[in-house]
């Protein structure tokens, strides 16, 4: 399944449209019912039988879990089931990732892992809990989703089991943070974690409870009313407002055109034979609303919803749709001042609900910019407003280039730093960026707190270690260019490996385990011949062939 220049993969959904999810409300708690249609692949070539999944159904999981975000602020817990009898989800579909490039598969984990890592983010930010009511075998991603909720209830009926078989089955690693789910959040102890993830048959009952594999089990006579009893126990813990009015998400403003995608606050310009992309994000203009009835009032319009939006659809385009577009300039146009009353307006507010759930947007978009495997470098020039929230796209990036103009000192575009730069925005380490970039040193950051709100032009910026290069107007076209170019001629492999190094340095947490063994180890094993040889075990699987390895270790 290679690359199609005629077939762009859409993130952009509706229930209405939904083929794989049924989304349902009573009072605080939301059920989103697997019900995968078989025939409904996002390519052909393969049946989503067992309540198997592929990226059409990820789509569809990430988009539900906005509109219940923004939506239905009522609901405090969303409890995951299935509507197949016997079965829960038997994860990624087998041959869907027998088919498909190395670069889908990398893409569609990468996709899955960050839908399932929101989950967590919500959970641990918004008071929005997650039950998974496993009513059937479970298996694979389907456990790796389970894994995701705050609670795993699994239905005690002497067949229903939770595993992860890819290891056995496949010759491939659990890729949407299984392996690293069971330790880091399970503390499944390691020489049980060993058997279970070489067993492929799983493990049920009470020793999935005393494994640490799930929470709890009921018979299925009492299954339904265990489900409603711990799904009320976890909405006591949110504070999700009862009788909040939602936001409806309305479709975004956008134009997909051969060379640029267009939205209300942002452009992407591809330059194909460069292999480069702009991404131009514009600063809000005119009157915006300051108090939550005027926020509340302008609904998805209201700017900073409307932005993460555009940006998260933006960003995933460029990711699937352009894979051979490496490397990312990430400009900003408009007023300092614009973003700042922005800024202003969120921190004031950052305690209501829709404020909080837009921050809460903004972060995990950040966050996918970070983990997207291009080059990122920013380029502050004249008409700039990389200010705050703004500056963290900056902040994001491999490089930052920030022009001087020393013979106009008014036209020099500025840089500015505010308090949200200071953890409202923490990367998958969970550090802020400012503190990924000075590796938390007290005077540096101390430093650039000093001047918060200040108007920093190339030199104040360079001198505080903020920027990377501040050529003058004379050096500016050929030293960026030089740069770029340069860049776009290496090898994109080792780039990635290397800017993911570099990107996430410090102390490692799961999220930034479950991303570097997708980036190193995953990314290998799927090219191994023991997984996708003409003899491997995901080309064989279901074939009734017995897979042939290679016996050597390497």
């Amino acid at each position: 399944m290679t690359q199609n220049p005629t077939f762009r993969v859409e993130y952009q959904t509706h229930p209405t449209q939904y083929k794989h999810w049924k989304l349902s409300f009573d009072g605080a708690v939301a059920t989103l019912s697997a019900d995968f249609a078989e025939d409904g692949g996002l390519r052909p070539g393969y049946k989503l039988k067992l309540n198997s999944y592929d990226l059409g159904v990820d789509i569809e999981l990430n988009d539900a879990l906005n509109r219940i975000r923004f939506e239905h602020p009522e609901v405090r817990t969303v409890v995951v089931t299935s509507l197949k009898d016997k079965v829960f989800c038997s994860g990624a579909n087998i041959f869907m990732l027998g088919l498909s490039s190395h670069a889908w598969k990398v893409n569609f984990c990468k996709f899955t892992n960050e839908t399932r890592n929101g989950m967590e983010d919500s959970s641990r930010h918004s008071g929005l809990k997650f039950l998974a009511a496993v009513n059937g075998a479970c298996a694979g991603g389907g456990y790796e989703l389970a894994l995701s909720c705050d609670e795993i209830l699994l239905v005690d009926d002497r067949s229903s089991s939770v595993s992860l078989p890819e290891v056995p089955l496949l010759g491939v690693l659990p890729g949407t943070g299984g392996l690293t789910r069971v330790t880091d959040k399970r503390h499944v102890r390691h020489d049980l974690a060993d058997i279970f993830c070489t067993t492929s048959e799983g493990v049920r009952g009470q020793k999935a409870v005393d494994w640490r594999l799930v929470d709890a089990i009921a018979k299925p006579a009492q299954f339904a009313a265990k489900v409603a009893e711990r799904a009320q126990a976890l909405a006591a813990q949110s504070d999700r407002p009862a009788g909040a009015k939602g936001v409806e998400l309305t479709p975004l403003n956008r134009s997909i055109e051969a060379d640029a995608l267009r939205y209300s606050h942002i452009s992407v310009e591809i330059q194909r034979e460069q292999r480069v992309a702009t991404f131009t994000v514009r600063a809000p203009e005119g009157a915006q609303p300051g108090d939550i009835v005027g926020i509340e009032a302008a609904g998805s319009q209201w700017y900073p919803l409307q932005l993460a939006r555009e940006l998260d659809d933006a960003i995933l385009q460029m990711r699937t749709n352009e894979p051979t577009i490496g490397t990312w300039l990430i400009k900003t146009s408009g007023s300092l001042d614009a973003v700042a009353a922005m800024d202003k307006s969120l921190l004031a507010h950052k305690n209501h609900w829709l404020v909080r759930e837009t921050l809460g947007l903004l972060r995990r978009v950040f966050s996918r910019l970070d983990v997207s495997s291009r080059s990122l470098f920013a380029l502050v020039d004249e008409g700039s407003c990389f200010g705050g929230s703004f500056l963290e796209l900056a902040l994001a990036c491999d490089r930052i280039y920030h022009l001087a103009l020393p013979d106009a000192p008014e036209k020099a575009p500025k840089i500015s730093v505010g308090e949200l730069n200071f953890g409202q925005y923490p990367m998958a380490t969970d550090q802020s960026r400012l503190a990924r970039r000075f590796y938390d040193e007290a005077a540096p950051l101390a430093a650039v707190r000093a001047r918060i709100g200040q108007a920093l032009d190339a030199d104040a910026a360079l001198a505080l270690g903020l920027v990377t290069s501040a050529p003058d107007d004379i050096d500016w076209a050929d030293e960026t260019r030089i740069a770029i170019e340069e860049r776009v001629a290496m090898s994109p492999d080792a780039l990635t490996g290397m800017e993911a190094n570099l990107r996430f340095n410090g102390t490692e947490n799961m999220v930034t385990r479950i991303f570097g063994r997708l980036t190193a180890w995953q990314n290998w094993i799927f090219q191994r011949p023991n997984a996708v040889g003409e003899k491997g075990a995901l080309k064989v699987y279901g074939k009734g062939d017995k897979a042939a390895f290679d016996w050597n270790r390497v």
